[in-house]
């Protein structure tokens, strides 16, 4: 059988996501180790951290608790992983899976008891750091750590999605399902577990080799970790360089993380190097390029940025730079550098593994993986009486990495004119890039549309949906792409697809709307390519640009385009609208019967099926959307005429759409009337008529 480069890149990055599921529980557990270790040191309290005080009782209690998931670490993986890896039922393969590794270990435990000797360990001592064996649960086993447990918990995933539906006879039915998952993987460990008696201890003898090499590399070791850290985090596979350095054995029992806790008040009371107590350190000085790095890169994006532009990116850039340097989250600012410019990322893996190295060699070493938060609790607090030279040493080599940053990306930017946040063109949006995105980006390369946003826009929404395998059916309004889909778990959060430019997702069990906007007709075309699973050929049809000089800064006043009751945009019974997610306007209860053209404007697009909405630019370059009803799109056009067509130029008060509203409310829906800004945030100084009796072409109704 051949496995495609493809599927087995996608099965790996699936791997590192799915060991992912455990970690994001170690920042918080972390930190609260470290704020009880702190809170105890009388270096830092004076008595009031003495031991005997309710003070010192009290973060005693904390820090037990604080170290559980440290302590249970393999436990967690054996539960956390499958979650990830399951196909359907994640809860009951998590269980399936703790109880398959508990059998497993309690295997090791009987062949050991019994024949220790024969696999080359003395099962007679306690366990504990260099005897190779560990406590799991009460069960005195293989050190084996995370490692062990993710293999585990791999195996029970398989057995779980090629088990778990298989038909038994009925008389048999108490078997079905995680039963009958449990009984295979019960059969299953008996000959896994003799075979890991068999080869665990040589791999533990060739992991301490390891670890010896790797601590005796220095710089060069340093550099390559965090150059490689970085480097693969576009293809999702630095979890296999991080985990086990962090996490697992790669260089300490324990990992790192653990390792430094577990040693912080004695690293905390001596002067000697840091560098020199704990060389394993240095492979946790990735995070400063999050720190000192990023905000350099983030500044020279910002002076780079167009003059009439620079406030906007900087509406962008600096919540994204505090992110980073708070909380060491790095995707919205290093997935933009991949998605605009590759060489900008390899640059920036190359200068942070330069940082980290000229750290090292500067004496520090420490738990640096995070952002500031880790950096105060975890190392400058704690730590700062006897390491102050090493940390206001580590500030200036960092601050003076800032402006390398800084110099080198602006130099990049300017000299190859590189399209960043800011220098795009006038009526591109400027905006960050998930990983979503860049992965899109990447798959539409291969069809010739690296460039095309609405193409990788649909890629997007399609995978956060869970895929052409969970789709049902596809249609589309005006501004909103309606999907049916088989397992609505399968969506991804809001969150997702607004960062990949949705104004947001509407859910109603199966039946999801992504609200897109007015490309939603492009869009819908891409996607539908993409479910068919047909190569994607130029470009979608796009309205023309009016021929016309748009000057945005020239005002609009623009009237009422149907007669009736005007309300604000929050009263209109729709969640799309009242909420602005398509931008500010107002809305009309009609009492005519014809929407007309509220300033001279061009048509940009009109629903051919359902006829029932109508885009119009502006002279000013404002975007309207002119909504007819409350889910009218479901009459298929009945009722309704267009009486104008896409690229007509109309003037004030030209007929559009007529309606008949006897037939809207016959159907059991609104007839309001919405007149949307769909950029409303570029014309900050709009505004809007207060609630009264409008007139058609007479009354004002919206003014910026």
């Amino acid at each position: 059988m051949t496995i495609s480069k493809d599927r087995l890149m996608q099965g790996m990055q699936r791997f590192g996501g799915a060991m992912y599921t455990p970690v994001i529980l170690f920042a918080f557990f972390g930190l609260a180790v470290a704020i009880s270790i702190v809170c105890k040191n009388e270096g830092l309290l004076g008595s009031l951290a003495a031991k005997g005080t309710m003070w010192y009782d009290f973060w005693y209690v904390v820090e037990q608790g604080a170290w559980t998931v440290f302590s249970q670490m393999p436990i967690l993986f054996a539960i956390a992983v499958p979650i990830g890896f399951a196909k359907k039922e994640q809860a009951r393969c998590a269980m399936e899976s703790f109880v398959i590794y508990m059998i497993f270990n309690y295997f090791i435990s009987g062949f050991l008891t019994l024949h220790g000797a024969y696999f080359g360990v003395d099962y007679s001592v306690d366990a504990g750091a260099g005897t190779g064996l560990a406590m799991i649960a009460g069960i005195k086993t293989l050190d084996m750590g995370m490692l062990g447990a993710i293999f585990i918990a791999c195996t029970t995933a398989w057995l779980h999605n090629r088990f778990y539906d298989t038909n038994i006879p009925d008389w048999m039915g108490i078997f079905k399902g995680p039963a009958f998952v449990v009984a295979v993987g019960f059969a299953l460990m008996i000959p896994v577990a003799f075979l890991f008696c068999m080869v665990w201890p040589a791999i533990q003898h060739a992991i301490m080799q390891f670890q010896d090499f790797l601590k005796t590399s220095g710089l060069v070791g340093v550099w390559a970790y965090t150059f490689s850290e970085r480097i693969l985090l576009p293809a999702g596979l630095h979890h296999f360089i991080y985990l086990p350095f962090i996490f697992g054995p790669a260089v300490c029992d324990g990992g790192i993380q653990a390792y430094w806790l577990q040693h912080l008040n004695d690293f905390a009371v001596s002067g000697q190097s840091l560098a020199e107590m704990f060389p394993e350190g240095g492979f946790a000085l990735h995070g400063n390029s999050k720190i000192f790095g990023l905000p350099g890169a983030a500044l020279a994006i910002y002076m780079c940025a167009k003059p009439e532009k620079k406030k906007k990116t900087a509406a962008l850039l600096i919540p994204a730079t505090l992110t980073a340097m708070l909380c060491g989250i790095t995707e919205p600012l290093e997935f933009t550098f991949l998605f605009v410019a590759p060489l900008l990322y390899a640059v920036h893996a190359v200068l942070a593994a330069c940082l980290a190295s000229a750290l090292y060699a500067a004496g520090l070493a420490g738990n640096f993986g995070g952002g500031l938060i880790d950096a105060f609790v975890q190392n400058w607090i704690p730590l700062f009486q006897y390491h102050s030279g090493t940390y206001i040493l580590q500030i200036l080599i960092g601050l003076a990495f800032t402006a390398i940053y800084f110099v080198v990306f602006r130099t990049l930017i300017l000299k190859f004119d590189y399209a960043t946040p800011g220098r795009t063109a006038d009526d591109v949006e400027d905006k960050l890039f998930s990983k979503a995105e860049y992965q899109a980006k990447k798959e539409m390369e291969e069809m010739g549309l690296a460039d095309n946003a609405l193409a990788i826009k649909a890629k997007v929404f399609l995978d956060c949906l869970g895929g052409p395998e969970n789709i049902k059916e596809v249609t589309n309004c005006a501004t909103r792409l309606r999907v049916t889909v088989a397992d609505p778990d399968k969506v991804a959060p809001v969150g997702k697809f607004t960062k990949a430019g949705a104004f947001g997702l509407v859910k109603n069990g199966r039946a999801l709307q992504v609200i897109v906007g007015l490309s939603v007709p492009q869009v819908r075309s891409y996607f539908d390519a993409l479910l068919k699973g047909e190569t994607i050929e130029g470009a979608a049809p796009v309205a023309a640009k009016s021929e016309e000089n748009m000057d945005s800064s020239l005002a609009m006043k623009l009237h009422a385009c149907v007669t009736g009751r005007l309300m604000d945009m929050t009263e209109v019974p729709d969640d799309m609208f009242s909420q602005k997610m398509m931008g500010d306007g107002i809305a009309i209860e009609p009492i005519g019967d014809t929407v007309v053209a509220p300033a001279d404007a061009e048509v940009t697009m009109i629903m051919e099926e359902s006829l029932h909405a109508i885009g119009l630019r502006m002279k000013n370059g404002a975007e309207i959307l002119i909504h007819i009803g409350i889910d009218t799109v479901k009459l298929n056009g009945e009722g309704f005429q267009a009486l104008v067509k896409a690229g007509d130029k109309v003037a004030e008060g030209t007929p559009l759409i007529k309606f008949d509203k006897e037939v809207i409310k016959a159907a059991g829906y609104g007839t309001t009337v919405i007149m949307a800004v769909t950029n409303s945030a570029d014309y900050p100084q709009m505004q809007k008529h207060e609630d009264a009796e409008v007139v058609v072409s007479e009354t004002p109704v919206l003014v910026f």
